[in-house]
């Protein structure tokens, strides 16, 4: 590890990596190529190659699980908070892919790991209004290209354990698009007020440097069980009356916090601690992928409510109600 010869103590490295709960993860190049990103603007070219290659296989993967051809897509939601790009990731993937020349544009940057719950709610705002369309939400996220050599701050310390890169997609559409996943009941984003300190970025001419406070589970504690049931009340429903619990992997002590303030039974997030040793968190494309195992290989019987949920820079929180 390239930092170990400039702690004091580099066994903290070892300690902090041990305890984030990621036994494995991908990463976008080769570890001896990152040698060669010596400035931000390296670092975002390989972000936007990669992007671009992993948005479009994430979305092909989609459209071929959905049944649909590229030509049946009217919106594209692309979310990613690790590189930025003019014209943006799913603007390249219309030539790239094929895609309609008429198809609505809706990139969404700075959300970080609210983004996948949110892209699934904002699309789904979407075909709500236009139920005999189906929209795709394609989330890309290479935390490994933000990474910054020069900050041995706790935070970096621990993101260069816990997050990793990949990508996501899926389909939403009406009943005659759509009808492989769960539906979108009801929606809810919940923000709160004077928190801007809690998770986030500092850019500089140097690139990104991550802000992660040691409060996230504390916000986690003090305001998901409320926010929840205040979601379940406003839909006729209890917590009781949930079935699957599909949550953003966060990192242990995040997950712990769900589990405590919602008073969920042993092993409701198995799937989202499972996805995290696996493959670390990946900032927007996590819930995607608990999403998918789900789908897969946890898929509820028809007619359970789940909630779908992930907090993220603002902060915030994103609740999506599905049935099964």
């Amino acid at each position: 590890m390239r930092w170990s010869d400039q702690l004091e103590r580099p066994q903290v490295l070892d300690r902090l990596h041990a305890n984030v709960g990621v036994q494995g993860r991908y990463l976008t190049l080769p570890i001896a190529a990152y040698e060669d990103l010596k400035t931000w603007g390296n670092a975002n070219d390989a972000w936007i190659d990669a992007a671009q290659d992993l948005g479009q296989q994430a979305l092909c993967r989609a459209l071929t699980h959905a049944e649909l051809a590229t030509s049946d897509l009217a919106a594209i939601f692309f979310v990613s908070v690790t590189g930025i790009a003019s014209p943006s990731i799913e603007g390249r993937l219309i030539n790239r892919m094929g895609l309609s020349p008429n198809i609505k544009r809706i990139p969404i940057f700075g959300l970080g790991c609210v983004a996948g719950a949110a892209g699934i709610a904002r699309a789904a705002d979407y075909v709500r209004s236009f139920p005999d369309q189906a929209a795709a939400l394609v989330s890309v996220e290479l935390c490994s290209l933000t990474w910054r050599e020069d900050d041995l701050s706790i935070a970096n310390l621990i993101s260069t354990g816990l997050f990793g890169d990949g990508a996501a997609a899926v389909i939403l559409g009406g009943d005659k698009k759509v009808d492989h996943g769960p539906r979108v009941v009801a929606t809810r984003s919940v923000f709160y007020p004077d928190t801007e300190d809690v998770m986030g970025w500092e850019v500089s001419e140097n690139g990104f440097r991550i802000v992660l406070s040691r409060s996230v589970p504390d916000m986690v504690h003090q305001h998901l069980a409320g926010d929840v049931a205040q979601f379940l009340s406003d839909n006729n429903l209890k917590r009781e009356d949930i079935g699957a619990w599909i949550m953003h992997t966060g990192g242990p002590k995040v997950l712990e916090a769900c589990e405590h303030a919602l008073e969920l039974p042993p092993h409701a997030l198995d799937a989202s601690r499972e996805s995290l040793a696996k493959v670390g968190n990946l900032s927007s494309a996590s819930v995607l992928l608990v999403l998918q195992d789900f789908m897969n290989q946890r898929r509820p019987e028809p007619g359970t409510l789940s909630i779908l949920a992930a907090m993220g820079p603002g902060f915030c929180s994103e609740l999506v109600l599905l049935e099964w």
